[in-house]
């Protein structure tokens, strides 16, 4: 490799690094590290993939003419908007690849995706946290960072791992106080939970603001509410320009065709859509009133996950009550969380919402700790 040469800021990623799955020595472990769907994906996601299987020896067909049509009716937007992807961390790539590059600058919140400085590094562009306030974006941190480079900016909404939000009138805010030739991107994977989960009127995913505006653009997921992930289905929402650049950048035949399959059964699956989003609204409020009773720090969130903190008022790592500490102690109990050390958060653990027993067990093995 010696005479190889390697574009600037590839050498400066720190690769992504997934939720844990597996516990050393155990076959049976409570999986909570990833905020993958509590029931799983609808049997009739399964089914369609299933069927869809007899034909893999053909090439999808391109563009995803079976669930783009879907998509579009189901959220009243037009087609040629539309753009789909292999997860939305592939609509973040082409972003990037489209409309950053050496010199340009990539903007986003402190704790925001960890995809967003990867992508922006990969792309040779650099990438810029704004200082949050509360463990939510800070509009004045983000305008106060943007300069004649900034290209990008990112607002991840419900954000991950915090679960806090930004209101409409936030990024409303942020957007007309932008540069015009400054995208913003609204990351609203979780856009689910809050719409149909109960989340708060000043709630938006942003795709009113993307009908208004050309340089807007809307995220989404068949990752979350639809438990998909393993899949590998997103899509993003932006004026048709936009969505042509970003066909023009993106692999043919991108979408494998049981992946489309699945996700456009599960799109159409209403009833186990509104299970999933009302036994998330049950177990999160449960988990986080348990959890404050505990005098640990909870905040609200929106997503299908919890944030807790082992810092703050109550605690401050005392006898030895830490998110490590915890962690471990969990672990030992076949519980898997999330470290959130990465996102800048060392003393928090983000928890996913699954089953009812797991919550249970969950809710029971911090109980112990904490009164250990």
């Amino acid at each position: 490799m010696s005479s190889v040469v390697v574009r600037p800021g590839i050498m400066d990623i720190s690769p992504y690094v997934p939720g844990d799955s597996k516990i050393a020595g155990l076959d049976k472990v409570i999986k909570l590290s990833s905020n993958e769907g509590a029931f799983g994906p609808s049997p009739k996601a399964i089914e369609a993939a299933q069927a869809a299987l007899a034909d893999m020896h053909r090439y999808p067909v391109d563009g995803c003419p079976l669930l783009l049509p879907l998509i579009a009716e189901k959220h009243g937007i037009a087609p040629e908007s539309i753009i789909i992807g292999v997860g939305s961390d592939e609509i973040i790539t082409l972003l990037m690849r489209a409309f950053t590059g050496p010199g340009d600058e990539v903007l986003y919140s402190e704790h925001g995706f960890l995809m967003y400085p990867i992508a922006a590094l990969a792309a040779g562009a650099t990438p810029v946290k704004a200082p949050e306030t509360n463990l939510r974006a800070d509009i004045d941190n983000l305008l106060a960072a943007v300069t004649e480079n900034t290209r990008i900016v990112f607002v991840t909404n419900p954000s991950n791992p915090t679960g806090t939000y930004t209101t409409a009138a936030e990024l409303e805010r942020l957007r007309a106080e932008l540069p015009d030739n400054v995208l913003l991107v609204i990351d609203a994977a979780y856009a689910e939970y809050a719409e149909d989960g109960g989340g708060g009127e000043d709630y938006t995913a942003g795709a009113e603001m993307v009908a208004k505006f050309d340089n807007v653009v809307m995220m989404r997921t068949f990752s979350k509410v639809y438990a998909l992930g393993g899949m590998r289905v997103g899509w993003g929402y932006c004026s048709p320009e936009i969505a042509g650049i970003l066909h023009r950048c993106r692999n043919p035949f991108n979408v494998a065709a049981a992946s489309e399959a699945a996700a456009a059964a599960a799109l159409q699956d209403e009833a186990f859509f509104t299970k999933s989003v009302e036994h998330n609204i049950v177990w999160r409020d449960i988990a986080t009133q348990s959890l404050r009773g505990l005098g640990l720090e909870v905040p609200d969130s929106l997503g299908n996950f919890i944030l807790v903190r082992f810092s703050g008022a109550h605690f401050s790592g005392k006898d030895g009550k830490t998110a490590d500490a915890a962690d471990a102690y969990l672990k030992e109990r076949g519980i898997i969380v999330r470290r959130v050390v990465s996102y800048g958060l060392p003393d928090c653990l983000r928890i996913t919402i699954g089953q009812e027993d797991e919550m249970r067990a969950v809710i029971d093995g911090l109980t112990d700790f904490m009164k250990a």
